[in-house]
């Protein structure tokens, strides 16, 4: 009688340890598909008894490619965002995932629309992080029409065939924002905001709000002109030391888009960390050290692995149906020196 091969000869004729392979039978957690495909061979290998059944379970997944077009490939931010997003298209267990990341290190709308109509051709769905512009809108229409779901990340865009936007309530940001400051300055002054660019309608809303908030809440502070920096670090610093140059009376600090870096360093080399409550986004290696140093009072974040896990999701789904572009907005995270 010949013996029925076990797990763990299955391992031994894939190379892999019998609680991958084992994993990979039961689909408990997620593996990579070059795995799964080693698994497979194997078994049909060695006539595994359920060779035909592991097969036919691979092949019930569907392989998708999902495409994700991301800003500035050297800033910290969007490489953890990259890292997040990778890991979730690997993780999925709905799909065999394929992610395909690229970055526009170039805030130029035609370049942006490029790359989306570029990446529209190979992958099955899209995310993206743009600036809403006709050009960027007309490409998402386009590709859409193709049948490929285009997503937003972090900042929505105007585009009516889009299919959702995932990211944080950026209007919830920017009263949060402002609420700090209100409440945390000492004496009523002048209050400084900079955006990247208006361009990106996240920060637009996130600074209507924070003006909304003073408006109602604090109208004895005075809220001076926006400062575009064009998510330049360099354009930041620049523009804060001059604020803090002319204006004694500066008590407040809002950098709702990118440039956090150089507004940091604007602020220690003035000195100004006592001077002002001041507030930006994203918890990285460079804001934690503000946020301990007393140089920046609060950090706005964006929960990455959730963004991930629900942009993934809501592509799945969108390969699978028609997206309705209803996702509810993520949860801004605070983080102070006391809660990191």
């Amino acid at each position: 009688m010949v013996k029925r091969a076990t797990i763990a000869d299955l391992a031994q004729a894939s190379g892999l340890s019998v609680a991958t392979v084992d994993r990979v039978l039961n689909r408990r957690l997620p593996v990579r598909e070059e795995t799964a495909l080693r698994v497979v061979a194997a078994a049909e290998a060695i006539g595994y008894h359920a060779a035909g059944l592991l097969k036919q379970r691979l092949l019930e997944v569907p392989q998708r490619s999902f495409g994700f077009i991301l800003q500035k490939r050297h800033d910290d931010f969007y490489q953890a965002l990259a890292a997040e997003l990778t890991a979730a298209t690997k993780a999925a267990t709905l799909i065999r995932g394929k992610p395909i990341v690229v970055f526009v290190d170039e805030l130029i709308p035609s370049v942006i629309a490029a790359k989306i109509r570029e990446l529209g051709r190979v992958a099955d769905a899209l995310a993206v992080v743009a600036v809403d512009h006709p050009h960027v809108n007309e490409a998402i229409e386009e590709v859409t029409a193709t049948g490929v779901p285009i997503f937003t990340l972090l900042t929505d865009v105007s585009a009516p065939s889009r299919a959702g936007y995932i990211g944080i309530d950026n209007r919830k940001a920017g009263r949060v924002a402002g609420w700090t400051i209100a409440r945390l300055a000492k004496k009523p002054g002048k209050v400084a905001v900079l955006v990247g660019t208006h361009r990106y309608l996240g920060q637009e809303l996130a600074e209507m709000s924070f003006r909304s908030y003073f408006r109602e809440h604090a109208p004895n502070f005075q809220l001076l002109e926006t400062l575009v920096n064009l998510e330049d670090d360099r354009i930041a610093y620049e523009a804060i030391v001059h604020l803090l140059k002319n204006n004694d009376s500066l008590v407040g600090l809002y950098v709702a888009g990118g440039g956090m870096k150089g507004m940091i360093q604007a602020l220690r080399d003035e000195r100004a960390g006592d001077r002002l409550v001041a507030v930006c986004n994203e918890l990285l290696a460079s804001t934690r050290a503000a946020l301990i140093d007393g140089v920046v009072d609060l950090v706005l974040a964006t929960p990455l692995p959730l963004l991930a896990t629900r942009a993934v999701e809501a592509m799945s789904q969108a390969t699978e149906s028609t997206p309705n572009g209803k996702h509810a907005p993520l949860p801004v995270e605070l983080y102070i020196s006391e809660n990191l």
